[in-house]
């Protein structure tokens, strides 16, 4: 093998075990972990479901950006934007229903999906977002 060769398998060997790698199959796993066992309506709420019951007893996160939430929001609802859920984790409780919602859901079941990864089960998306629930909601304070 030449000196050149070397080198270069040296550098694949070492780019295949660095921890960023090891860090991404260990993503890819937690994610093939969830999908496996989570059942296709896991995580998700429907407006119409949002009673005066449900409504009084979970935590609204809005995962708009500030300025939608400012304009407009749930009432009660705290403001984390959707691309921030990890690093403001702290901020959710575990210990009751947490509904994420954006406009339509598209933003909110991306947080969503990513909290439930990290484990939070007590965590749900508002399928149709805002927009379904101003429309559609059992429930309007």
């Amino acid at each position: 093998m030449s000196p050149r060769s070397a080198i270069a398998a040296g550098v694949l060997c070492l780019s295949l075990s660095s921890p960023a790698l090891a860090q991404q199959e260990a993503a890819i796993e937690a994610m093939q972990d969830y999908l496996m066992f989570a059942e296709e309506t896991a995580g998700i709420i429907l407006p119409q479901q949002i009673d005066q019951t449900v409504f009084e007893n979970a935590l609204f996160v809005d995962t708009r950006s500030a300025a939608q939430h400012a304009e407009a929001t749930i009432p009660g609802a705290i403001h984390i934007e959707w691309r921030e859920v990890l690093d403001r984790i702290d901020e959710i409780p575990e210990d009751r229903m947490t509904i994420l919602f954006c406009n339509t859901g598209a933003r909110s079941s991306q947080a969503t999906f990513a909290l439930r990864v990290a484990g939070r089960t007590n965590v749900v998306v508002m399928q149709s977002g805002f927009d379904g629930w101003q429309r559609d909601a059992a429930y309007h304070p």
